[in-house]
């Protein structure tokens, strides 16, 4: 791949981004999201940082191409779009773009019949070619689109050879043919042409030994026989039939080798079902997929619609089509190929291809016996017309590979609950993926459906009924059906019925199987293989709102690989939904559908193991992740995972924390569940194994959520050692959100437990917290007693961690009660022993401190010092809230030094901490801010800023 700027060719880096600009290219005009762009550079094993490095691909794409940008202008050629890229060039500045150009014209000019102006434009078009496209370029991308690439190229010159020879040149393309036979052995289509240019260049028995070459190749190398259509011109040219003259008689045309009838003497079929008069919603989609049409209406690639079970892809597929018949003026086939029908009568391929052909004018006995030949004829009858065909419900890709046409012209469009990924990869298929309405489209479909006054007079009950049917549009039609055919119901009987019915699909019930949520469901469940269909029953049990691919694994008993493919298989039917690389989700309908075939097809022992063991992989993987995150806490006491269970293991802080922050939700949805479920040790133990990753990043609101439900398991089970640790850690988080009267009760019980149970450690500790939560209460005094027992503890049993943050809140103690002699002594010894235990985050306690004591005293620039130098320890730790406090502080010795736009700077970041948090600091921030700005426009500062790590 190369590219010129100017006339000038310029460098567009290293192989891994000249494969972004490739993607980019390919689909010029159109979005290519991060996810498509890390698949298509490093397919199944990206690296841990793939979108930061897509990201630096990108800003030296726009560098390269944008030379003349300006700093503050935004990209023009490389654009960023809501999550990935779109590039804005013209067809005409790529090279494969000037290529489909000029083969549609020259398709244009054979419609019209101007044979020799489209052989020259093919010519051209192929002389573009300069060796094999995107050489060099690594990754699954570059590999299927240069197969694809030299797949478009073959057809293309097989297209521009057939014209030749209509033209009346075949002599003159016998060697290019024979050469290219040479080449590509295995291709029907070449030694077709050929064996007819020998035929009518008085050579027939070499059009005879072609054909036997080919008939021996395709034994030894495929073990098969030619295709009836090339069997079938064997036959003619050993009869010599008139047919295949040079210019065939009028009267005895062969739609297979010479021209097709004249299309104004063809059949116009006009399939399409009716368009639903009430359909509403989907602009997003519909214009997506106009804007995939050229101005002419000619799109090579099939359009396919996939998406869940009852999502609507019939209804958008046949609206669309309508839409578009006045591009297609040769008419409109349409076949239910029954992939998914509840009866389980898929339609063979033979079937499908004969009503075709029936539908195009093809008499029974002129159509062949073979499904090549069948397939062939097809393909020819559409070679020079412009028709839609719409092909719904496919089962699989080679359901539909026999009924695509073989040249442009038609406009093709699939629906499928499954995938179909060899119709992307090998037909290049554009995917349009239907999600579920959004809320403001759900609310019209019943509108639409039910009238306006209903939805407009009961909103609460409208709002409910579009919930519980969790925005699907066959549910909602069921539901609309129901409500216009007992107009006297108020919508809030409907809504109290699917509130009753809540766990099971009997509401959504609309009398027949098409119209059955259940049934529809179960034929897109039949078809998997027995393991998928297990797992997919298994994932109810999943406590959160999505499911990685380890914990499926876990959940499933099964190796990560196995577990893949299963996922693979269910997202593939469109019964689960990848929404983000690795991490798997169920829609609301098909979790209730999931529930009831758990409880139907899984005994009350398997399914208790199977959440055991997914709880277990959640508990074992954020204890892995707790030894990194806060190394120096005592771990929670775990047996071994169960059989089938393999938790994670990280090799540094970041990949643990990034773990706990895709896993955050779920890992307070695990806590409740384990409590709720009657698991107390897992409940506790879990919550207890979260508290470092929660305390650190803030979200000590979620935290608490989960650890009152963990404490009350732990207590109705009587594990006290389970309530200590809990009421420990709840009392140090109500600590930080300034509820102090409920943190000291619960630190007083822990305190009370550990005494009971003689674990000297844990005193300490919650002697410790005890003291912290007196001083942020503002008891010094109360504080310091707590804190020197706590010393004293520590010193005892060797634990210099202990001592050092005894030490340290001693520091701030003393500093309230303005014994700063003492204070700093303590906080220079507290320092010395928590450098040596490498405690970063009670390094920046004592930090925090002596700034604070240095502050009072009107250091400003030594308090300036110890606040930045507590900044960084803070931030090493990961510890955002401590950090977000100590900026808010930074503000005020700043501002005594003169430094106001540094202390706004500092004040504004705290602020936005808070504010995400609800923190009740927030407002002490908003108030010294204010406080600035009344004070006006002070003189520029001088100093730099020094605390900015």
């Amino acid at each position: 791949m190369r590219a010129w700027l100017g006339g000038r060719e310029v460098d567009v880096g290293s192989p891994q981004q000249r494969v972004v600009l490739a993607a980019l290219l390919l689909r010029r005009g159109r979005p290519v999201t991060v996810a498509e762009l890390v698949d298509a550079v490093w397919g199944d094993d990206p690296p841990p940082a793939a979108v930061s490095v897509l990201r630096t691909y990108a800003s030296r794409l726009r560098k390269v191409l944008e030379p003349g940008r300006g700093a503050g202008e935004a990209p023009r050629v490389v654009v960023s779009v809501a999550n990935g890229y779109v590039l804005r060039v013209a067809d005409g500045a790529v090279d494969v773009g000037v290529f489909e150009q000029r083969v549609a014209e020259a398709k244009r000019l054979r419609t019209a019949g101007e044979e020799s102006a489209a052989a020259e434009l093919l010519r051209a078009a192929l002389e573009g070619w300069a060796g094999m496209p995107l050489a060099g370029l690594p990754g699954p991308l570059a590999e299927t689109e240069r197969s694809r690439l030299v797949e478009r190229r073959l057809a293309v010159l097989e297209t521009r050879l057939d014209t030749d020879i209509r033209l009346g040149r075949h002599s003159e393309v016998i060697a290019e043919l024979a050469a290219l036979r040479s080449e590509h052995p295995l291709r029907e289509a070449l030694c077709r042409l050929l064996m007819l240019a020998l035929y009518r260049s008085g050579r027939q028995a070499e059009a005879m030994a072609a054909y036997r070459e080919t008939r021996s190749t395709l034994a030894a190398e495929l073990g098969i026989d030619p295709s009836a259509s090339l069997r079938e011109l064997h036959d003619r040219i050993l009869t010599a039939d008139p047919a295949l003259d040079p210019t065939p008689p009028e009267s005895d045309p062969d739609p297979r080798v010479a021209p097709t009838p004249s299309v104004t003497h063809a059949p116009r079929p006009a399939q399409l079902p009716a368009d639903v008069l009430t359909f509403t919603g989907r602009r997003t989609e519909l214009d997506q997929i106009q804007n995939l049409l050229p101005d002419d209406g000619w799109l090579t690639s099939p359009v396919l619609i996939g998406g869940m079970a009852g999502v609507g892809k019939t209804t958008l597929a046949v609206h669309l089509a309508h839409r578009l018949t006045h591009r297609y003026p040769d008419g409109q086939l349409y076949l239910n190929l029954r992939g998914f029908d509840p009866t389980g009568t898929v339609m063979p391929h033979g079937e499908a291809i004969r009503v075709f052909l029936d539908a195009l004018g093809i008499p029974s006995p002129r159509i062949p016996a073979h499904l090549d030949a069948q397939a062939a004829l097809y393909r020819s009858l559409l070679a020079d017309r412009r028709m839609l065909i719409l092909l719904d419900n496919a089962r699989d890709t080679e359901q539909v590979r026999p009924l695509l046409p073989g040249s442009p012209g038609c406009l093709v469009i699939v629906t499928s609950r499954n995938q179909l990924t060899g119709l992307i990869v090998n037909e290049g298929a554009r995917p349009l993926i239907l999600n579920p309405l959004t809320p403001a489209e759900a609310h019209d479909f019943l509108v639409r459906r039910v009238g306006p006054e209903p939805p407009h007079a009961e909103p609460e009950a409208t709002d409910e009924i579009i919930t519980r049917c969790a925005r699907l549009p066959l549910a909602l039609a069921i539901v609309a059906a129901r409500a216009t055919a007992h107009p006297g119901f108020p919508l809030d009987a409907i809504a109290k019925e699917l509130r009753d019915s809540q766990g099971s699909l009997d509401a959504f019930d609309g009398g027949d199987p098409s119209t059955d949520m259940r049934a529809v469901f179960s034929s897109s469940y039949a078809p998997l293989s027995a393991p998928a269909a297990r797992l997919f029953r298994l994932l109810d049990l999943c406590p959160g709102p999505d499911i990685s691919a380890p914990a499926a694994a876990a959940l499933a008993g099964l190796t990560l690989g196995e577990t893949r493919g299963l996922l693979a298989e269910l997202t593939r039917s469109h019964l689960l939904t990848e929404h983000a690389p690795g991490r798997y989700t169920l829609h609301d309908l098909l979790r209730v559908y999931a529930a009831e075939r758990l409880a139907t097809e899984e005994t009350p022992q398997e399914r208790h193991r199977a959440a055991g063991r997914l709880l277990c992989w959640y508990l074992h993987t954020a204890d892995a992740a707790y030894a990194h995150l806060v190394p120096h806490r005592r771990q929670v006491p775990l047996g071994p995972p169960p059989p089938g269970c393999h938790p994670l293991s990280f090799t540094a802080r970041d990949k643990a924390l990034t773990w706990c922050e895709a896993e955050r939700v779920n890992l307070v949805a695990a806590v409740r569940n384990a409590a709720a479920s009657h698991r107390p040790g897992h409940a506790w133990r879990l919550a207890a194994a979260t508290w470092g990753f929660f305390y650190l990043g803030g979200h000590l609101h979620d935290w608490l959520d989960a650890a009152g439900p963990a404490l009350d398991a732990a207590h109705a089970a009587r594990d006290r050692a389970g309530e200590a640790w809990i009421h420990t850690d709840v009392g140090i988080a109500l600590t930080m959100v300034r509820r102090f009267d409920e943190a000291i009760a619960h630190l007083r019980k822990a305190m009370v437990l550990c005494r009971e149970l003689g674990e000297t450690h844990d005193t300490s500790k919650t002697t410790g917290a005890l003291g912290a939560a007196y001083l942020q209460l503002g008891r010094p005094d109360k504080a310091a007693e707590y804190l020197r027992r706590s010393l004293v503890l520590s010193r005892a049993f060797h634990n210099t961690w202990g001592e050092g943050m005894a030490l340290a809140r001693l520091g701030e103690a003393y500093e309230r009660l303005g014994r700063f002699e003492e204070a700093i002594d303590h906080l220079e010894q507290a320092l010395t022993a928590l450098r040596a235990s490498g405690n970063r985050w009670g390094e920046g306690v004592a930090l925090d401190v002596l700034g604070t004591i240095h502050h009072r005293l009107h250091r400003y620039d030594d308090a300036i010092e110890h606040y930045g130098q507590a900044l960084v320890a803070f931030r090493a730790a990961g510890d955002r809230w401590t950090e977000s406090d100590v900026l808010g502080k930074l503000g005020d010795p700043l501002l005594a030094a003169g430094r106001s736009e540094a202390a706004r700077t500092r004040w504004r970041q705290a602020l936005a901490f808070f504010e995400e948090f609800s923190h009740p600091a927030a407002e002490e921030i908003r108030m010294k801010l204010r406080r600035l700005e009344e004070r006006g426009p002070a003189p520029m500062d001088t100093h730099t800023d020094a605390t900015r790590p």
